[in-house]
């Protein structure tokens, strides 16, 4: 990602930086161009400010004047005449609160919002480049971490400019009433701060091992929730929960560690805060023989008590906790490059035209060499160095028990699980997430249908498609009979009153209509009864691309041509005649289906049909 000055962007990542270099140093080399960027909204926050400086310099100012020429003076008149002062003085500041946060969001929401894009952009080139943990980080920073630096910046920049405007007009109050008064006050506020800022690096460090391993346990709990039938089929839940466990351990030694070094930040608190008021009244006898008057020590005492204090106070706290989360966060977001690319795509020159969407029948559109695929490095192989080349207009069914990894092969030729060793080919190059809109379509079990009209449903992957070809589609996979129900294609669909047979055919048709060069069915006709999955799967087998079916009967089995029979790691690919003869595992599952019968309203599928969701490829006879 190119380096600038773009405002929106405070941060940015320099691949030769030195390692020397400490985050905060990065940070803030980094966010300069942003807050020059920003002049004017910084002046403008500044200039309501000053009502805060006015407030806090006569808050002690009035109050030395009204005991000294006042009340001590024998003129109480006077004296609550200051003390009015001082409090009249109070209300500008509240009025200026306003202003103040009108201000602020032009210096917050633009950090904010660069970060934001910058994480996408940094997704959707990983995304392009290669799969792996960038989704699960880059959702980490467009949510959390974003918003950990929108607060911690909002944050600071309040506190730090209450510091500074309350410090000003605290100091100015002391150098009016006694400079004597500095050298009470001084000598802790330095000791105290010295302390805390020796704090910083250890803790921006242990704040960044905490923020890892967050984003380690954030992508490991994702790939869990995606691979719980796997991992059950290989028998690695064990190993897993150890995994699981190392993690939240980790993280949970981080935590510990970071909470022990705010307690060095306690000490440092309890220096700069309290020690000023204890050394102004031990000194007390030493600044009154040196010209401090009764009213000046009271004064120095509501600076200390009241302004400075709080002010220190509130800015170490700022610091130690959200101050060190920014700029961690920060870093995070400049720490490394978008990922590169697994395998560069051939180049190609001017003259050569670009690869056909459908190549010539029997050309490789899908192949596996030698691939493996493991959740784990120890976890037993789902996929043992499997071979598998599908032609283009060859229809491949994929049948084996339940969790012998048929899913995980599907995802595997997707291109949506990489595997742990071996090659995937797409019509002889590569297989790249950047090519797979254009080669493959996944339809898995659970179909997907949003809100909309038909018509967007069914054009979702094909934009341009026409009328008389979703009237040749419908026709083709079976989908009339729900085109007739909805009344048009212009019908509102609303997923929630669809049964789940025909979202499965609104995805098959918008599958159709796309026709890409590889489609893969993972149990998407699971819902259909076999009379209506038959006239899906012949329209596809149709269609010059590859088709592969991860079967659940016997007919798809039947109707391919060629089967893949998966058990773990061991498979057998032949014709249905070649497996009958071959393969004891593919004769178990022939004696498992059940005999199909047809889809009229006598056969078994008609009645479960209204209770598991699964439509009929005719609609029943009428009553009549």
């Amino acid at each position: 990602m190119k380096r600038g000055h773009d405002p929106a962007r405070p941060v940015g990542h320099d691949p030769a930086r030195p390692e020397r270099d400490t985050a905060l140093r990065r940070v803030s080399r980094e966010a300069r161009p942003f807050l020059r960027a920003r002049t004017g909204a910084i002046l403008r926050l500044s200039g309501w400010s000053l009502l805060e400086f006015a407030q806090t310099f006569l808050s002690g100012y009035g109050v030395a004047r009204a005991l000294d020429d006042g009340f001590l003076a024998g003129r109480p008149a006077t004296g609550l005449l200051w003390l009015a002062v001082a409090a009249v003085a109070v209300l500008p500041s509240v009025l200026a609160a306003r202003g103040v946060f009108g201000r602020l969001a032009d210096l917050v929401e633009p950090l904010r919002d660069g970060l934001v894009r910058r994480a996408v952009a940094r997704a959707l080139s990983g995304a392009l480049g290669r799969s792996g943990d960038v989704s699960t980080r880059s959702l980490s920073q467009v949510t959390h971490q974003s918003e950990i630096a929108r607060d911690g910046w909002a944050g600071l920049v309040l506190t730090l400019r209450s510091f500074v405007f309350t410090a000003a007009g605290a100091v100015t109050g002391l150098l009016a009433l006694s400079p004597a008064l500095l050298l009470i006050v001084l000598p802790p506020l330095v000791l105290g701060s010295a302390l805390f800022l020796g704090t910083l690096p250890p803790m921006a460090a242990r704040q960044r091992a905490y923020l890892a391993a967050d984003e380690a346990y954030a992508a490991h709990a994702g790939d869990l929730a995606a691979s719980v039938r796997d991992i059950a089929a290989a028998g690695t839940a064990e190993r897993t929960l150890a995994g699981s466990r190392a993690l939240a351990e980790t993280q949970l030694a981080a935590s510990r560690s970071l909470a022990r070094w705010s307690a060095v930040r306690v000490v440092a608190l309890a220096v700069c805060g309290r020690f000023p008021p204890l050394l102004l009244l031990l000194g007390a006898p030493w600044l009154l023989r040196n010209g401090l008057t009764p009213g000046g020590l009271v004064g120095a005492l509501t600076y200390l008590t009241q302004a400075l204090a709080p002010a220190v106070q509130a800015l170490m706290t700022m610091l130690g906790t959200a101050g060190g989360r920014l700029v961690v966060v920060l870093d995070r977001f400049t720490d490394a490059p978008p990922p590169p690319a697994d395998e560069p795509a051939p180049a190609a020159s001017a003259d050569s035209p670009p690869p056909p969407r459908h190549p010539a029948r029997h050309t490789p559109v899908a192949e596996l060499h030698e691939v493996t695929f493991a959740y784990g490095p120890r976890a037993h192989p789902v996929l043992d160095r499997l071979s598998l080349t599908v032609g283009a207009g060859e229809h491949l069914a994929v049948v084996g028990p339940s969790g012998s990894g048929k899913s995980t092969l599907a995802a595997v030729l997707a291109g949506t699980e990489r595997p742990t060793g071996g090659a995937v080919r797409w019509r002889g190059r590569p297989a790249r997430p950047a090519d797979a809109t254009s080669v493959r379509v996944l339809l898995p079990q659970h179909a997907y249908v949003f809100s909309g009209t038909l018509r967007d449903n069914l054009r979702y992957l094909r934009p341009d498609a026409r009328d008389r070809e979703i009237a040749a589609m419908a026709d083709a996979v079976g989908l009339d009979a729900l085109l007739s129900r909805l009344g048009s294609l212009d019908a509102a669909v609303e997923p929630d009153r669809l049964s789940q047979g025909e979202r499965q055919l609104v995805a098959l048709g918008r599958a159709y209509l796309a026709a890409p060069p590889l489609l893969i069915l993972d149990e998407a006709t699971s819902r259909l009864d076999p009379a209506a999955e038959t006239r899906a799967e012949l329209a596809f087998a149709a269609l010059p691309g590859a088709l592969i079916v991860v079967a659940h009967r016997l007919g798809s089995a039947r109707r391919a041509d060629r089967t893949l029979v998966m058990d773990g790691p061991r498979t057998r690919c032949g014709t249905p005649g070649e497996l009958l003869r071959s393969s004891a595992l593919y004769r178990d599952l022939s004696g498992l289906w059940e005999p199909e019968e047809p889809a009229g309203p006598e056969g078994p599928e008609a009645r479960r049909g209204e209770e598991h969701g699964i439509i009929r490829s005719t609609p029943p006879p009428s009553p009549v």
